[in-house]
């Protein structure tokens, strides 16, 4: 049986040797079984560990007798097995020679260390002179040997050529940078070529093999190793330099990715090898101002929380850091199932979530029977109503949809919260209810005024509304049609050179608005400091430059830039009912609060009775589905809607002077 195992062995090592390919495919695909991989290393660690002693008694050369001296072997001889046998239950040989690691040297040296104790103590035992020397340069060639054929092996399986890598530079030599070097070196993908870090002291030095430059060396090493890629391995760095480093880098004409913040990796939720392209929200968000404990909790800890619109992107950022604050129960309520069932899942998945009670309702919130029957079933106590049309060009084209969910539906949800005796009502707002151009702006200012007017009349719910723009990622924002535009090739669509917007990101503004929610006393208007407002182009021609692309302007005649570039920048003029910059105030008076990054605004508010007339006039001209008259009752509402132009832009509207049979025609569409 030995001898066939044998003869097997010999047969895969002469094919091994005859052809390289080969090899790596053998150890990578494993034709070989485990058992019979485990017999190839030990018959070759058993013949270098013979050779290493005949190449011993050479290289010592004063003694060449030794070679054919039989007492000598037998002294020699017992040590293989000895050497083997420490290797095989110290579990060398259970090691994937693919994964191996310098652990391994600790079994080896003490299997070397045995064998050369029991050669030694054989010599004395059989009386036979083996030199200290020659033991000792035998016991550093097995080491070099059997070590050196392990790593040999692992570089022939991961490593074949250095040309199927992508050569890349890595900027940070700290830590972070050389735990990124190391698994990059255990990977298939990637070379490391150069370090690059702002730290004098380490600037000609060598990392783990790889050279440390500074910045100003960038574009030499760039042109000398043909970089298309730099990873950025400063995870502790704040928003502000990290924005100064990647200002720098994108204008060298590569990629730029990095590794996940320091939280993500002290959280475990993410390791050092998640690269990822940098994006904008590293660069336009600002370093959060930490949450006050006492306001989070506030209104969520122990209670009963709802959160309508639970399955969009505000709306399922509040369901997270609702849970984190362990409410007694979390009531999810969706119109949509599929974004119901998303974070439904998500939430339910995670390990962290023990003691809530986490139940997803489907429903509109246009239903009044449906909103009072959640409310008493499951007395709820706080409300954080999120549940809006919000995409400027839906809203105008469906715009009896727009009005009836936007404000019809806040008006059932408040109403509803006030009789079910809910404690507190948070509505989540936006910056385009300021001196609104479009209609879903103007129907979000109702909901509004309809949650002070509440707060007016009543005094056992409190209402307050939280205002703030783009949170950053958010389904329909510029960010993901920007990234989707540069990964089709372009071209990358800005409505105009000179639009500007405010931009948070998602846990941020979450985050703000339940805080703001806490601070209420009934009827305020809480704006979140945002920040400066940040040109669209700038960001369009930022997101092209990260991803190692030049951009360039076309299709607008009043732009000079004949610049050429990889991606196109095309624009395309403002769309019906958009502003070129968004605003956060009307009366322009906001009063810090407790919280750095929440303002208190004192605006125009209606009486219950003006807002209740207002709003059964709009009601009426939607049954009838006159969209003039509703449009006329915007326009008059003290809601400052101004639109560019008095145009109805609804896919459901005709102009009086279309031919009857097309009034006909549509007319049966809009019954149907």
């Amino acid at each position: 049986m030995i001898v066939g195992v044998i003869e097997s062995i010999v047969s895969q090592i002469q094919c091994l040797l005859r052809n390289k390919p080969l090899a790596k495919s053998f150890f990578e695909t494993g034709r070989f079984t485990r058992s019979g991989k485990r017999n190839l290393q030990l018959i070759c660690d058993a013949g270098l560990i013979a050779a290493s002693f005949v190449v011993a008694i050479i290289l010592r050369g004063d003694d060449l007798s030794l070679l054919v001296n039989t007492w000598v072997w037998a002294a020699f001889l017992p040590t293989i097995p000895i050497i083997l046998t420490i290797f095989y239950v110290a579990g060398l040989y259970r090691a994937m020679l693919r994964y191996i690691t310098g652990a391994v040297m600790r079994i080896i040296i003490l299997g070397v260390a045995l064998g050369a104790s029991t050669m030694i103590g054989l010599s004395i035992v059989l009386g036979v002179h083996i030199p200290v020397g020659l033991v000792l340069i035998h016991a550093m060639l097995v080491l070099l040997s059997v070590s050196g054929m392990r790593f040999w092996i692992r570089a022939l399986i991961r490593k074949p050529s250095l040309h199927d890598l992508t050569p890349v530079v890595i900027y940070g030599a700290g830590h972070a940078g050389q735990q990124l070097v190391a698994a990059l070196n255990l990977g298939m993908d990637y070379r490391p070529v150069a370090f690059v870090d702002d730290d004098l002291r380490l600037h000609g030095s060598m990392i783990n093999g790889v050279a440390v430059h500074p910045p100003s060396d960038l574009r030499t090493i760039i042109a000398r190793w043909g970089i298309r890629e730099i990873l950025v391995a400063i995870p502790s760095l704040n928003r502000q330099r990290r924005s100064k480093v990647v200002s720098r880098l994108e204008t060298l004409g590569v990629e730029v990715k990095t590794i996940p913040t320091m939280g993500d990796l002290v959280s475990g939720q993410a390791r050092f090898t998640d690269l990822r392209a940098i994006m904008p929200e590293d660069l336009l968000g600002r370093d959060p101002v930490p949450p006050k404990p006492a306001l989070m909790k506030q209104n969520i800890t122990g209670k009963v929380v709802l959160v309508t619109g639970a399955g969009g992107t505000i709306g399922s950022e509040l369901c997270r850091l609702i849970v984190a604050h362990k409410p007694a129960a979390l009531i999810m309520l969706d119109v949509s199932e599929y974004a119901l069932y998303s974070i439904t899942t998500e939430l339910r998945d995670s390990v962290h979530i023990t003691s809530t009670h986490i139940v997803p309702v489907m429903g509109s919130i246009q239903n009044p029977g449906r909103m009072r029957a959640i409310m008493r079933h499951f007395k709820v106590q706080t409300i954080f109503h999120a549940a809006a049309y919000k995409h400027v060009l839906l809203v105008e084209e469906n715009l009896i949809e727009g009005v009836h969910n936007n404000i019809f539906g806040t008006r059932v949800v408040a109403e509803a919260a006030v009789e079910c005796g809910v404690e507190n009502f948070t509505l989540v707002s936006t910056d385009k209810t300021v001196r609104p151009t479009n209609v879903m702006g103007a129907t979000k200012r109702f909901a509004e005024l309809i949650c002070q007017a509440m707060a007016q009349k009543q005094d056992g719910c409190t209402f307050s509304i939280v205002r703030f723009g783009n949170v950053l990622g958010s389904s329909g924002s510029v960010i993901p049609r920007f990234r989707a535009q540069i990964e089709r090739g372009g071209p990358v669509t800005v409505t105009h050179p000179d639009v500007t917007r405010y931009f948070m990101t998602i846990p941020e503004a979450a985050q703000l608005v339940i805080q703001a929610g806490a601070m209420a006393r009934g009827g305020d208007i809480f704006v979140l400091d945002m920040g400066q407002p940040v040109r669209i182009l700038d960001l369009a021609k930022s997101m092209i430059r990260l991803h190692g692309m030049v951009p360039y302007l076309l299709g607008d005649a009043s732009q000079t830039d004949t610049e050429t570039g990889d991606i196109a920048i095309q624009i395309i003029g403002l769309g019906h009912g958009e502003k070129l910059h968004e605003e956060l105030l009307i009366a322009g008076n906001p009063q810090p609060t407790v919280h750095p990054r929440i303002l208190t605004a004192s605006e125009f508010s209606m009486s219950p009775a003006a807002l209740e007339a207002l709003l059964d006039e709009i009601w009426a001209a939607c049954k009838s589905f006159d969209l003039g008259a509703v449009q006329e009752i915007l326009l008059r509402a003290p809601v400052q809607y101004c639109p560019k132009t008095h145009e109805i832009h609804d896919i459901m509207w005709q102009p009086q002077t279309e031919p009857a049979s097309k009034t006909r025609l549509r007319l049966v569409a809009t019954k149907h």
